[in-house]
């Protein structure tokens, strides 16, 4: 019996399914992150109180950082999951970079934009 080298078509097919799916998430995530840096929410100067304003400004560009680093990890993840698509446009998904292996469908499942195996992954620490 061989070993086998990549996944079926029928497979990626799950796997491709699998990553449209958070795909879309990953992009609705990233949409409202990026309207929250952007204050699109309405929040202005309506309240004119000069005791909380400052205070309040401060929570303000706090929260705009936050929700810019998110943004930008959210994007990252997003240019991830796209690799991998190309990846199963390629018939290459699920091999592992370092080994040449076929990554677990259990791990892939879990982590679709992954490009090393657990062993892999462990020695790279």
């Amino acid at each position: 019996m061989s070993t086998k080298t990549r996944y079926s078509d029928a497979e990626l097919e799950e796997f491709r399914a699998i990553i449209q799916e958070k795909l879309d998430k990953a992009y609705r995530d990233y949409d409202l992150l990026k309207s929250a840096v952007m204050n699109a929410d309405g929040n202005d100067t309506s309240d004119t109180s000069p005791t909380f304003k400052v205070l309040e400004e401060g929570a303000t560009t706090l929260s705009k950082e936050e929700a810019g680093q998110l943004a930008q990890r959210q994007m990252k993840f997003i240019q991830h999951l796209q690799a991998a698509m190309v990846r199963i446009e390629n018939k290459t998904y699920g091999i592992c970079r370092e080994t040449g292996e076929l990554i677990p469908k259990e791990r892939l499942r879990a982590v679709p934009h992954a490009t090393l195996s657990i062993n892999a992954k462990k020695d790279q620490k």
